[in-house]
């Protein structure tokens, strides 16, 4: 009687256990490398984050005097350093915000002052507000409110901070004349999740009277300002400039509800009023 010769073992043949231990080696070679991947990324593209993402965007058009643009500068070095504007971002959930300060003309002249900075404590603050007084220049040509959003959102996109909040910050003397349209622009970007507030200047100092509309305030709050909370509070007088620049740093950063609605109602206003002043004056205005 013939024995049955044991059958020879196919190593090349895969055992259930040699199929899930090969699974998973190959999931954790996947996870290895995932994790090289991250700590190879640049510094730039690791996200820091922060309470708020502030973009200041400070009008200095031909129609602001130097004293003008002395004063906003001022204004907003001693609303950053007060004890008010302190005491919001240490009381945020994160207690740090993002700022940085822009001033801005045309479609196309707009100059960083100070680039994104984190403050968290009055050192902080201190280095902003010193960094602030470095270098004054003079104003640039035409008002493209167009322009400062635009540049203000690419900013805030690019930047290397993620916000729990963003915002851009526009003060001006006068309504946008060049660039593309206002609420386009304000549009843009809300669709992107970023608020703006405004601060029009409503002193009628140096050239502004020349453009005044009747009603700044009435154009920002219709045509430039938009995002949930969105609020515009107008400077009358330059002595109110800096509590002014104080009352709203502390809403935007603390987040606040808007405060109650100063500005008077009246029919919408319209969002042209700048270009079409603009084609009227144009003779005495453009270059030669």
């Amino acid at each position: 009687m013939m024995t049955a010769r044991p059958r020879p073992r196919d190593h090349n043949r895969a055992t259930p256990f040699r199929g899930i231990a090969r699974s998973r080696m190959i999931a954790l070679m996947r996870h290895a490398l995932l994790a090289l991947a991250l700590t190879a990324l640049p510094l730039q593209a690791q996200q820091i984050e922060v309470d708020v993402e502030l973009a200041l965007m400070v009008d200095v058009s031909r129609s602001m005097t130097p004293n003008e643009v002395e004063i906003q500068r001022r204004g907003y070095a001693e609303a950053i350093l007060s004890n008010e504007v302190m005491t919001a971002v240490q009381s945020g959930l994160l207690g740090a915000i993002a700022v940085t300060y822009v001033e801005w003309a045309g479609n196309y002249t707009q100059r960083e002052i100070v680039p994104w900075t984190v403050i968290q404590t009055p050192e902080d603050a201190r280095a902003f507000t010193e960094a602030l007084s470095q270098t004054f220049a003079g104003g640039m040509r035409r008002t493209s409110i167009s322009g400062a959003i635009e540049y203000g959102m690419d900013s805030i996109e690019g930047n290397a901070y993620t916000g729990l909040r963003r915002v851009i910050d526009v003060s001006g003397d006068g309504p946008n004349n060049q660039g593309s349209l206002v609420e386009r622009a304000r549009d843009a970007a809300v669709g992107k999740g970023i608020v703006i507030n405004g601060l029009p200047l409503m002193t009628n100092e140096g050239l502004s009277g020349t453009w005044d509309i009747g009603g700044l305030d009435l154009y920002y709050r219709d045509c430039v300002i938009g995002g949930p909370g969105s609020f515009v509070i107008p400077v009358l007088e330059w002595s109110e400039f800096a509590a002014a620049v104080r009352r709203k740093l502390v809403l935007e950063i603390a987040g606040l509800p808007p405060p109650a609605q100063i500005i008077r109602a009246q029919a919408p206003f319209d969002c042209l009023i700048g270009e079409k002043m603009w084609e009227q004056r144009r003779r005495y205005w453009d270059e030669p």
